[in-house]
């Protein structure tokens, strides 16, 4: 992927595994504290901020979800420079208390910003002018009561969505030509002797990965995580849990992938993928945990330790093992993914706390600060600053 040098282009960053190589973030803020500016921004939403050259893009929901809006904010300014009324709705679709109309993050790549609301539509903008290149408005599936919230991610010339309804309806992926937004591939979610489970909704955002010198996509989701070829979107090998509605992206490095199996009673399993095909949920599982397992915000993997989130509980494990090294209490609810950069970890709660922690070995809280609304989209960084959005504002933290 063509990304920007210096962009925080799609969830969770470059990578999209959260970690940043800025330096100089500041540790400590407030509303009159290190704030380079902030903004108000139109109606509401859960998707993260991303960053391309000098603008920032997300997405909003008004009138209570009948108006879908791309918004535009300048990255040096913090003006709103384009808030784009994309798409309207007569009847919006079921959304739960803490979801949002505009919950799936946009992808940006050469000039082109990539959205979707889920079965309401999906677009590709000009970045430049702000108009509309190709939309798909035909995509449609039940999501229980939950709605739409995983983002699209970019491979090569595709645009990958994951819709993983609910047992009544449809769960697939599926490719778009990133030109022209046409099907490229669609492939369904399959399980066990063909039995759909009663729950099988899932809200998460699929991470590639380089296998043995080939590209993976891995796609949790419902029932399971599954790996596809990218180009074909053939199955490739698939690990089974009882889970559901998962939402944590996973992450992967040295080997080693990590996935968490949804947000009720999750399990979070570490993966060997080489080697692996077809149903490999005996084989392939190295280690997995039940205990301080993410319900919602995705882990950190940084060097050989890996970091998860709770509500209230940040842990420290060794990647390779699952030993659990140190757990420590972090005050609020979390509902947003972490980032990690410059030897800190920072989180972001649904009341206003942002505290930052130490990398390492042993839990080291650094600070707690405080905002005046709190978060549920995950943040971004951009050079020496953090871009945050709260319930209805939009900030550049820095020194």
């Amino acid at each position: 992927m063509a990304f920007a040098e210096g962009a925080w282009p799609q969830f969770r960053g470059p990578t999209g595994q959260g970690t940043a190589d800025a330096t100089g973030l500041p540790r400590t803020w407030s509303e009159t504290n290190n704030i380079v500016w902030q903004t108000q921004l139109p109606g509401l939403g859960h998707s993260s901020p991303v960053i391309s050259g000098k603008r920032v893009w997300l997405t909003s929901a008004t009138d209570k979800g009948h108006s879908r809006h791309v918004v535009c904010v300048d990255l040096a300014t913090g003006k709103v420079e384009r808030d784009i009324a994309l798409f309207t709705e007569e009847t919006p679709e079921p959304c739960h208390a803490l979801n949002s109309f505009a919950t799936p993050t946009p992808v940006l790549e050469d000039g082109r910003v990539y959205v979707t609301f889920g079965s309401v539509g999906t677009a590709c903008l000009s970045a430049e002018t702000g108009e509309k290149i190709w939309e798909r408005r035909d995509l449609l599936v039940k999501y229980f009561d939950v709605g739409a919230a995983s983002s699209p991610i970019l491979y090569r010339g595709t645009l990958i969505l994951t819709c993983d309804g609910q047992s009544d309806d449809q769960r697939f992926v599926m490719a778009l030509d990133k030109l022209t937004g046409k099907t490229l591939w669609r492939t369904d979610r399959k399980f066990p002797d063909n039995i759909i489970p009663d729950k099988t909704h899932s809200s998460c955002v699929p991470l590639v990965i380089s296998v043995s010198g080939k590209d993976q996509l891995v796609s949790p989701g419902g029932q399971g995580v599954r790996a596809y070829d990218p180009e074909t979107g053939l199955e490739l090998w698939n690990v089974r849990y009882d889970g559901w509605s998962v939402v944590p992206r996973p992450v992967f490095a040295n080997g080693l992938l990590f996935v968490c199996s949804g947000t009720v009673k999750p399990v979070l399993l570490c993966i060997r993928p080489e080697g692996a095909s077809g149903d490999v949920t005996q084989t392939a599982v190295v280690w997995q945990a039940n205990k301080n397992v993410p319900g919602m915000p995705s882990p950190l993997l940084v060097g050989n330790r890996l970091y998860t989130m709770t509500a209230t509980r940040l842990s420290c494990l060794e990647a390779a093992t699952g030993k659990a090294l140190w757990s420590g209490n972090i005050p609020g609810q979390h509902m947003a993914s972490p980032i990690a950069a410059d030897g800190h970890i920072y989180l972001f709660n649904t009341t206003g706390g942002g505290a930052v922690v130490a990398l390492g070995d042993t839990f080291s809280l650094v600070a707690t600060n405080r905002l005046t609304e709190g978060c549920m989209a995950s943040p971004a960084v951009a050079g020496n600053s953090l871009i945050v959005r709260t319930r209805t504002r939009l900030y550049r933290i820095g020194k």
